[in-house]
């Protein structure tokens, strides 16, 4: 007959096993997660009051690199010129044909699949070929200038004209809308029919359907990708890196390719980290804001 230590402790070793499993199969993401993110985000904080160029020690500078950041690099307001520009030309109208075109896509008609599919691709196709391609496409011989021609317009230097060069770069980021538009069509699927049913009922039509019943059932599903879509758009990089490489002058030069010229190509890792840290809390700002705003739009079945 067991001891009653020996049951206790049989006991205790069998609530432990599971929770011992559990953190042994996660423990992979646990080390990638605190070696690849948690010690990054640490060290960039200590490093951003600090002066480092990889070679040497980094020799601390108190708010120096803030001070420099704020009120003597005109570039970097010039950069967040260039960011907040690109989110207000990106960010709505990408919502705006996301719904558009998720609508479209909720119809029941024949190959509907196929275009769920063509509209989704682009969104997959990984960011550098992305951008050479619509490089090619937006170049002063390419395909878009050529169809203007067909009917008699000129077109521009796109990526090469101050004035297009921007929102040269928008209308790539509007055509990668896929997979806002997949979430909108998964939301739209969800709206209870019923609903549309009491609207021909009321003697609504269309309009009233879109306005009173799709439009606040899907609200949630827009308010992400309101707000995923703005952090992603806050941190862009990769258009201007390789369509235009911030040029012409500073007409692209995104807050993101600011901070990766400070980091690797003139290897101020100490200014650089200070300027990770303020579009950080440029993002947690804007972030806080969207979530203060959506009470007033934003509905949630169930909710008052």
């Amino acid at each position: 007959m067991q001891s009653p230590r020996t049951v206790a402790s049989n006991i205790s070793w069998a609530k432990l096993r599971p929770h011992i499993v559990g953190w042994a199969f996660i423990s992979p993401w646990l080390v990638s997660f605190s070696f690849l993110m948690v010690y990054p985000f640490i060290a960039s904080f200590v490093l951003s009051f600090t002066r480092y160029q990889l070679i040497g020690e980094p020799s601390f500078v108190g708010f120096e690199n803030i001070q420099r950041m704020l009120f003597d690099d005109e570039r970097v307001m010039d950069s967040l010129r260039v960011t907040f520009t690109y989110v207000l030309l990106t960010v709505p109208a990408g919502t705006a044909i996301s719904v558009f075109v998720a609508i479209l896509l909720n119809q029941k008609v024949r190959g509907i699949p196929f275009f769920r599919t063509s509209f989704y691709i682009p969104s997959v196709i990984g960011g550098v070929g992305l951008a050479l391609l619509w490089t090619t496409i937006l170049s002063a011989n390419g395909p878009v200038n050529a169809a203007l021609g067909w009917v008699g317009i000129e077109g521009p230097n796109w990526l090469f004209d101050t004035s297009w060069a921007l929102p040269s770069l928008a209308l790539k980021a509007l055509a990668t809308a896929g997979a806002a538009m997949l979430i909108i069509l998964a939301a739209l699927q969800g709206v209870p029919q019923h609903l549309y049913e009491a609207v021909d009922l009321d003697g609504g039509g269309e309009w009233a359907k879109f306005w009173h019943v799709t439009l606040p059932q899907i609200s949630p599903a827009i308010f992400y990708n309101v707000i995923v879509t703005t952090i992603g758009v806050m941190q862009s990089f990769v258009e201007a890196f390789i369509m235009t490489n911030g040029g012409p002058g500073t007409a692209t030069l995104f807050y993101g390719l600011y901070l990766y010229r400070q980091a690797f190509e003139f290897y101020r890792m100490g200014y650089a980290s200070a300027l990770a840290w303020m579009i950080f809390l440029i993002i947690l700002a804007l972030t806080f804001v969207n979530f203060r705003i959506a009470r007033f739009w934003v509905y949630y079945e169930g909710e008052e």
